[in-house]
């Protein structure tokens, strides 16, 4: 399938500048690139309230619908950027509008970043993020019986991690997971890290140069740098993959699915066509940025 109009300029202007490796660039220009890019997230939402505190040692954004119930099922959300970059500002707009459309809350975790904080820095504030939204629902305003464990990318990543260790750990799980695009194998073992890896935009130098400073000495098959190829989901609540046609992590998303559905999770997953990875994120020139929101915010208002 082609790509779709808005993303296909931004494709175009991506080969026509010489396809910019973000390897060349320093740790400073990819953080700045990242926040310049927002101006792809369309119109800000409004109809939200948002609010950042701190709790030992995490912070948090977090994002609700106005004049909202004391109580809300609630979405504990893990951003991308590669292990290295991304934050409160780079998904400000996504996360308002999942709060919106969602009638949900939405608790952002802020966690540690490479290179100055290396595995298992990013991992260990979620999880201890994830347990202190659990253990202090009431103060969020969440209901702690209808907490779903989102995140893109990287975030994705962290937010399946983070339920196996609260399945290993025996003492809560959350009701659902939605994975967008999730990064799950540090191996780059999979061809669509191949068919598409140069040309669209997050680029696979983008990513495995992320993988690389997070995992400055940890081994790449480690269980929780590569978590595509453990034995132990089985247990999980159920998990919905969002996957794009033309990201070098494509063909790994729906690899999880099956490994999912062979460890016997429910789990569902759909291919978004004509899309980028980072599509979650480029509202403003993409209608399936727009659907795939009203889809995760149906899937978390719906969490039993």
């Amino acid at each position: 399938m082609a790509l779709e109009k808005g993303i296909d300029k931004l494709v175009q202007d991506f080969i026509a500048a010489g396809r910019p490796s973000a390897r060349n660039q320093n740790i400073d220009l990819r953080r700045a690139g990242y926040v310049a890019s927002r101006v792809l997230a369309g119109k800000m939402e409004t109809r939200v309230k948002v609010e950042t505190l701190e709790l030992e040692g995490i912070v948090f954004c977090v994002f609700s619908p106005l004049n909202a119930p004391e109580t809300l099922p609630a979405v504990i959300y893990y951003h991308g950027g590669c292990f290295i970059s991304g934050g409160f500002n780079t998904h400000d707009n996504q996360l308002r509008q999942l709060a919106f459309y969602g009638n949900c809350r939405v608790i952002a975790v802020q966690y540690r970043l490479a290179p100055e904080h290396t595995f298992p820095a990013a991992h260990d504030d979620a999880e201890k993020g994830a347990n202190l939204v659990r253990q202090y629902a009431e103060f969020f305003g969440a209901d702690k019986h209808r907490l779903t464990l989102c995140g893109d990318s990287a975030g994705g990543h962290l937010a399946l991690v983070t339920s196996l260790r609260l399945k290993a750990a025996g003492t809560w799980l959350p009701a659902q997971l939605i994975l967008i695009y999730p990064m799950l194998d540090a191996t780059a073992f999979f061809e669509s890290y191949t068919r598409n890896g140069l040309d669209y935009v997050i680029t696979r130098d983008a990513l495995l140069s992320g993988y690389e400073m997070y995992l400055a000495t940890t081994e790449r098959q480690h269980p929780e740098a590569s978590p595509l190829w453990r034995d132990d989901f089985s247990g999980l609540p159920p998990v919905h993959i969002i996957t794009a046609e033309f990201d070098p992590l494509c063909d790994e998303g729906e690899a999880l699915f099956k490994r999912l559905t062979e460890q016997n999770v429910v789990c569902t997953a759909q291919r978004w066509q004509g899309v980028i990875h980072g599509f979650f994120q480029l509202a403003d020139i993409s209608q399936s940025a727009r659907d795939v929101m009203k889809d995760i915010a149906w899937r978390v208002s719906t969490a039993r």
